[in-house]
């Protein structure tokens, strides 16, 4: 009898405490109606947000059926919610420039995750928040000025004999070419030179420890799922329960390496023109007014530097290799555009002795073109997030966003977006041609972000991703290896945009 009673008493606490959660979501799931603002429909658990355990599709494409639910009611913002989360989800053009340029100051951080006492890498750049941030970008923003661009060319260049080296290879195999993984292990050499002054190998040593820990970087998996749900939507209780970002053995290498090198560099009292001497001056307060830098007091620790290092060499790697194997897939399908750009390389180098300059690839009109409409159709960050940092009153309506409300802003949603890209599908370098650039609203285009956040590393990526397309293009022809899965689709996993099974190429010497 007590037995039975004691069950019934846990039955019903059971119960009630299902009961008060659920009251507490649907309750959470009205805040966009209390504030005004118009809201799509949530379902719990998940919010507006797929499955994050059971997902088959990238999140990008969750976010580009909001927007698209979202502008055919004729909204300008909305509300969606991550779980118990809810997202200031932004459609009008004007409020996205407000938010990113006008109003930067009420949106100063991205709101990532960052465990510093767990991950001292997670403080970098992109995560830090606040004055922090704003010290640091200062600091940073030096290096990355055309100026230094020239300076570290020749070493991108000095990059390109061990890409063709790979290419010819598996042409002569007359293999599939796993375009990818090619133009991930010249990125990868190129960060290792100008981020680290150490030569990473990543064609010459099949099992390259650098090009083994980039891949591992962007390698989805069951738990990686549950790290990235703990972290975006209890940040808090993450941070508690010492939640870090990536495996501690990724940590751990990088951390070594930097530490290594730094050490090397000021015992053997060693210096290079490249990033990595940018921080260890930060660090020793050896920085000029000449370079740009007003030093405030603070230098950097190692811990610093590696935190740094690190997200050059993740964002440095993955980002521009994405962006020239959608770029050559786009080439492959459309021989055309291929023959055009060709011309267009051959043209400019001939007035350059043949060689690969940076004054040759500045001239490069239709190769800005056909990067830009790659990253409108394949933007490797689909999504920015801002975190609101004082109360904002939208300036044309009665609404105020409080201070700590997540915003997010659909880049490829944006991108996508047949009023400003009819027929989005379409690949279309003609779109970014001086006039019609001129016809869109700036804010239609936004793979690097934009205002003071917007990315430092941009000159360096477009710089990379120019040289290795030049050098490709200049001597082979290109075109779809039936092995690539077509038509293409995203790979669900991941946070960085990627083809599902890969793009394989077929080339042709030419």
């Amino acid at each position: 009898m007590a037995y039975a009673s004691f069950i019934g008493v846990f039955i019903g606490c059971a119960i009630g405490a299902i009961t008060l959660v659920i009251a507490y979501f649907k309750w959470t799931y009205q805040y966009w109606s209390r504030k005004n603002i118009p809201q799509l429909p949530p379902e719990i658990p998940f919010g507006n947000m797929p499955n994050p355990f059971n997902n088959k599709q990238h999140i990008c494409l969750n976010s580009k059926r909001c927007y698209d639910e979202m502008k055919a009611k004729g909204w300008k913002h909305g509300g969606i919610y991550t779980v118990l989360t809810p997202i200031y989800f932004v459609i009008d053009l004007d409020y996205i420039k407000n938010i990113m340029v006008k109003d930067f100051h009420h949106f100063v951080d991205r709101g990532a995750y960052c465990n510093e006492e767990a991950d001292p890498l997670s403080a970098h750049l992109f995560s830090l928040a606040g004055q922090r941030w704003k010290n640091l970008r200062a600091k940073l923003t030096p290096t990355f000025t055309s100026g230094k661009m020239k300076m570290m060319f020749q070493t991108l260049v000095d990059c390109v004999p061990n890409l063709l080296t790979k290419l010819e290879s598996d042409r002569v195999k007359k293999v599939p070419i796993d375009i990818k993984e090619i133009l991930a292990c010249f990125t990868t050499d190129i960060i290792g030179s100008c981020a680290f002054g150490l030569e990473f190998n990543s064609f010459k040593e099949e099992d390259s420890t650098f090009r083994y820990y980039g891949r591992k970087l962007f390698q989805g998996s069951k738990l990686r799922m549950l790290r990235l749900f703990l972290i975006t939507s209890f940040p808090n209780l993450a941070k508690k329960l010492g939640v870090v970002v990536f495996p501690p053995d990724i940590s751990n290498f990088f951390m070594k390496v930097v530490k290594e090198t730094v050490d090397y560099r000021e015992k053997n009292n060693q210096t290079r023109k490249d990033f990595m001497q940018l921080l260890i001056d930060l660090k020793n307060n050896k920085l000029s007014s000449e370079s740009g830098y007003k030093h405030d007091g603070n230098s950097l620790t190692v811990e610093e530097i590696a935190a740094q290092s690190f997200v050059f060499f993740i964002a440095g790697f993955e980002t521009s290799s994405t962006t020239m194997n959608f770029a050559l897939y786009e080439l492959a399908r459309h021989q055309d555009i291929q023959d055009k750009l060709r011309d267009e390389i051959n043209a400019v180098l001939a007035k350059n002795n043949g060689e690969i300059t940076y004054g040759a690839i500045q001239e490069m009109k239709y190769m800005d073109q056909v990067i830009d409409e790659t990253l409108r159709k394949y933007p490797p960050v689909s999504r920015l997030a801002r975190i609101c940092v004082k109360d904002y009153k939208i300036p044309d309506q009665n609404v105020v966003i409080e201070k700590g409300t997540a915003v997010e802003i659909p880049v490829y949603a944006i991108h996508y977006d047949k009023e400003y890209y009819p027929d989005p599908e379409k690949f279309d370098p003609e779109r970014f041609n001086e006039e019609n650039k001129s016809k869109r609203h700036h804010f239609t285009h936004l793979p690097f972000g934009e205002g003071p956040r917007i990315c430092i590393g941009m000159r360096f990526g477009l710089m990379q991703s120019k040289v290795g397309l030049t050098a490709l293009l200049k001597n082979y022809k290109f075109t779809v290896n039936k092995k690539t899965m077509e038509p293409l689709k995203i790979n669900p996993t991941g946070g960085i945009l990627s083809a599902e099974g890969d793009v394989w190429l077929s080339a042709e010497k030419i």
